[in-house]
């Protein structure tokens, strides 16, 4: 029992240490991918910058695809931490516009903590490696929106419901998408037209239920 508790003792700082070095490429890749974007994204450059040798690297990730996926998965997963946490909110209780002001700054807030997020979203709809992801990531969303919609008593038809979430999902990402990359002043004039959209969208299901 003794023996065994010092190899546990011993493999946690080394486990702490990957995971400390997987972070710092995941870090290195995100900078990378804003200032060079995918397709000048090399191992390399990774390795270089994250100041560990090429071979190391791969002992983490098999290629630049596999850094990026992991990237892209992170980026997945935070947004089902904040869906989640907007689902436990008693939205049936809410009016429209103030679930739709909930909604768009909490998938704001997903949007804007991830760095390099423009290439790695161009990367997750055009690289085949990254493809399951971009269907994850909208899947997440619009079955989440649908089942709040339900709640909300904007519609009780699965197929309408689905719908609706489908064109929240592609009118929010499309604009959130350009807001995190414009100036504050036109950001704020993008999100307000998001919001509004995403409020006639909604009303107008909602008074034809």
């Amino acid at each position: 029992m003794t023996s065994l508790r010092k190899t546990e003792s011993r493999a946690q700082p080394v486990q702490k240490r990957a995971q400390e070095r997987r972070n710092l490429i995941l870090g290195v890749t995100a900078e990378l991918l804003e200032e060079v974007g995918q397709d000048d994204l090399t191992t390399i450059l990774v390795a270089k910058r994250a100041g560990v040798s090429v071979g190391t690297l791969y002992h983490y990730f098999p290629n630049k695809y596999a850094i990026m996926y992991a990237l892209a998965e992170q980026w997945v997963g935070e947004m089902d931490v904040a869906l989640q946490a907007l689902e436990v909110e008693p939205v049936e209780s809410y009016s429209v516009k103030r679930f739709v002001e909930g909604s768009v700054e909490r998938m704001l807030a997903v949007y804007t903590n991830q760095q390099g997020l423009l290439p790695l979203v161009q990367a997750m709809y055009g690289v085949p490696e990254l493809k399951e992801l971009d269907l994850v990531h909208d899947e997440l969303i619009i079955t989440s929106m649908a089942r709040m919609f339900k709640r909300m008593d904007i519609s009780s038809k699965a197929n309408e419901l689905e719908r609706l979430g489908r064109t929240y999902l592609e009118l929010s990402h499309a604009l959130i998408i350009v807001a995190v990359n414009q100036n504050q002043t036109d950001a704020e004039k993008t999100l307000s037209e998001l919001k509004f959209l995403n409020l006639s969208l909604l009303e107008r299901a909602k008074s034809q239920f």
